[in-house]
């Protein structure tokens, strides 16, 4: 951590400051930790949906194309596969489903293994799409951790893995 960054005093820090003002009993350390993590996490969806925006499509509508190109050829997964990844009803997935499919980027058939299912599978057009969109996030999300040296960058992702594990 730079010198400068230690003295830096943001929004979290006055909120901090005010509850020790009112409440100095309290241990801030934990909001402290949250509110920079879930104002971070707003930025960067904001910053991402911006992104995926330019080529047609919402964070959420990218996660789905996202799920079937990384699921490795032939891209196809059932719409029960996709929902439990993805952790959507099947109502909500439906709806992403009809849109993506509207928007030529995937296509729906029956799945030959089951009479009752179905199969969704990337179109080239969604492909040649998840490939640059996948390119032009990780730009986004380079851009934001610019700010941080590579080793701060590896040490950050180790605490928020272990952070992220001891959750329940």
């Amino acid at each position: 951590m730079t010198d400068a960054s230690k003295d830096a005093v943001d929004a979290v820090d006055a909120i901090t400051a005010q509850w020790h003002a009112v409440r100095p009993d309290l241990d801030t350390d934990p909001m402290a930790v949250f509110g920079r993590i879930y104002r971070i996490a707003k930025a960067n969806g904001d910053a991402m949906e911006e992104t995926y925006g330019r080529y047609g499509i919402s964070r959420g509508e990218f996660d789905v194309v996202a799920t079937l190109r990384r699921s490795g050829a032939p891209y196809t997964l059932s719409p029960r596969q996709l929902s439990a990844t993805l952790m959507l009803t099947t109502g909500g997935m439906t709806g992403r489903l009809d849109k993506l499919e509207k928007a030529g980027l995937l296509c729906r058939k029956p799945d030959p293994h089951d009479r009752r299912g179905l199969q969704v599978t990337i179109t080239e057009r969604g492909l040649t799409l998840i490939d640059e969109a996948v390119t032009a996030g990780l730009v986004t999300q380079r851009d934001a951790l610019a700010g941080l040296a590579e080793d701060e960058v590896e040490t950050l992702t180790g605490l928020l893995r272990k952070l992220l594990s001891g959750m329940p």
